[in-house]
C-alpha cells in the first residue's frame, strides 16, 4: 500500500503523532488532549511558547480541527479517529466529593449506601484516565476525604450491615490506590496513622484484591512520608508484608511488599521488626523461588538492611535456604570480591558459630563446614575470623 503522508497541522506538537482529540490551551496553540494533559501535570506552561497555563484552565476543544482529521482519514482510507467522550470536569468530581464527605458522617445509619453510591461513581470516574486521578486530588481536602472513610470503614466493628461497611472500604482503597505518590504526599504526613491503622486492616482480609490495592497504597504512602513517620511505623506492618510475600497473592503485591520492605528498614528499629516479622527467612525464600529479575533485585535490597544487624545476620544463616544460597555463592561465584565481602559482613563469623553448634541440624552444619573449608586460605588471615577458624580446622 502507499504510505499516505499526513498534514503537519494535524500532529500534535509533543507526541508527533496525529491527534485523537484536538484541544486549545490559553496559548492559543493546539494539542492532543492525552499530551498536553499529560504535560501540565508537571509543568505549568505552553510547551511551544512557554506562555504560563492558569491551573484552573480546561483545554478548549477543537471541533473544526477533529473533523477535518476524521474527513481526512475517510478520504484516504485510514482508520477514522472516533469522536472523544465529553471529559469529566471539575465541577463534577468536586461534587462527588462534597457527596462523600455529607454521607461519612453517618457512617453506620441508612447513609451507608448512599456513600457507597457515591464511592463507586467516584472509582468508575477515576478510573478512566491520569486526568481524572488528578482531579480528585486537586478538589481540596478530597484525599483527606477518602482517608478518613476509608480508615472509619476499616475500624467499624462488624455488624448486621457488615457487607455495606466493607464495600466502603473497598471502594475508598481503590480509589486511594489509583492515586499517584505526589497526589498522596500531604495525607501522608497529616493522617499517617489513620492511614497505616487502615492499611493493617485491609492486609489482614481474606480478600486477595483488597489485600494487593493495600500493598500499592502502603507502598504509595510510605514513599511519601517523611523519614520520621517512617521510623514510627508499628509491628504489623512489617507481620502483614512477611504474610503477604509468604502467601504470593500476586506478583504486584508481592512487589510492592518488597519495595516496602526495601525503603523502610532504614529507619529507627524498622530493621529489628522486619527480623522479628520473621522477614529474613520469606526473602530467602523469595530469593530461592527465583522470582523474576525486578522481584529478585527488590527482596536482596530488603534483606540487606535487616541482616546489618546481629539478630538479621543470625536469621539469615540459621535458615538453611540461607546456608544453601551461601553454598552456592561460595562454590560457583566465590570471586576475590566476593569472598573477601563474605568476612566484612559478618557471614564467615556466622557460618563459625553454626558449623560447631549443636542448635542446627547435621545437613546445614556439614554445609558451613564445607563452605570455610573451600576459603580457608583466604579467611584464615583475618585476625578476627582465625581463632575461630584454627578451632574448626587446626591444620590451617
Amino acid at each position: 500500500m502507499e504510505e499516505v503522508e499526513v498534514r503537519c497541522y494535524f500532529l500534535c506538537p509533543i507526541s508527533l503523532d496525529m491527534m485523537r482529540d484536538p484541544v486549545t490551551i490559553p496559548s492559543g496553540i493546539t494539542y492532543d488532549r492525552d499530551g498536553i494533559e499529560r504535560w501540565l501535570l508537571t509543568a505549568g506552561t505552553c510547551p511551544l511558547t512557554k506562555q504560563p497555563v492558569p491551573a484552573g484552565s480546561d483545554p478548549t476543544p477543537n471541533h473544526t480541527l477533529r473533523r477535518l482529521i476524521q474527513s481526512w482519514c475517510a478520504l484516504h482510507g485510514v482508520e477514522r479517529v472516533p469522536t472523544p467522550k465529553p471529559p469529566t470536569d471539575r465541577a463534577r468530581v468536586a461534587a462527588l466529593v462534597l457527596r462523600i464527605a455529607a454521607a461519612s458522617r453517618s457512617l453506620v445509619t441508612a447513609a451507608q449506601q448512599e456513600l457507597l453510591d457515591a464511592l463507586r461513581e467516584l472509582r468508575d470516574v477515576a478510573a478512566e484516565s491520569e486526568r481524572n486521578r488528578m482531579l480528585v486530588a486537586a478538589v481540596p481536602g478530597g484525599v483527606d476525604v477518602l482517608a478518613i472513610v476509608f480508615a472509619a470503614a476499616s475500624a467499624t466493628k462488624p455488624s448486621s450491615s457488615e457487607s455495606a461497611v466493607t464495600g466502603v472500604a473497598d471502594a475508598a482503597l481503590e480509589i486511594m490506590s489509583s492515586l499517584s505518590e505526589q497526589c498522596l504526599a500531604r495525607v501522608a504526613n497529616t493522617e499517617h496513622q489513620l492511614l497505616v491503622d487502615a492499611l493493617v486492616s485491609a492486609l489482614q482480609r481474606p480478600n486477595p484484591a483488597s489485600r494487593a490495592r493495600a500493598a500499592l497504597l502502603l507502598q504509595n504512602v510510605t514513599d511519601a512520608m517523611p523519614s520520621s513517620r517512617l521510623a514510627s511505623l508499628p509491628e504489623q506492618v512489617f507481620g502483614e508484608l512477611v504474610q503477604l510475600i509468604r502467601d504470593k497473592v500476586s506478583k504486584p503485591a508481592t512487589k510492592a511488599a518488597l519495595h516496602v520492605l526495601a525503603g523502610t528498614t532504614a529507619w529507627g528499629r524498622n530493621r529489628v521488626k522486619a527480623v522479628d516479622a520473621g522477614a529474613v527467612a520469606a526473602l530467602v525464600d523469595t530469593l530461592c523461588d527465583g522470582p523474576e529479575r525486578r522481584a529478585c533485585e527488590l527482596a536482596l535490597g530488603a534483606l540487606d538492611l535487616p541482616c546489618g544487624c546481629a539478630e538479621g545476620r543470625a536469621a539469615r544463616v540459621a535458615h538453611d535456604k540461607a546456608v544453601r544460597v551461601l553454598r552456592s555463592v561460595a562454590r560457583h561465584a566465590a570471586t576475590a570480591a566476593v569472598v573477601q565481602e563474605m568476612a566484612q559482613t559478618g557471614v564467615v563469623g556466622t557460618l563459625c558459630v553454626v558449623a560447631q553448634s549443636d542448635q542446627y541440624g547435621d545437613r546445614t552444619r556439614d554445609r558451613a563446614q564445607e563452605m570455610l573449608r573451600m576459603h580457608a586460605r583466604a579467611w584464615r588471615t583475618s585476625p578476627c575470623l582465625h581463632r575461630h577458624l584454627q578451632a574448626i580446622y587446626p591444620s590451617c
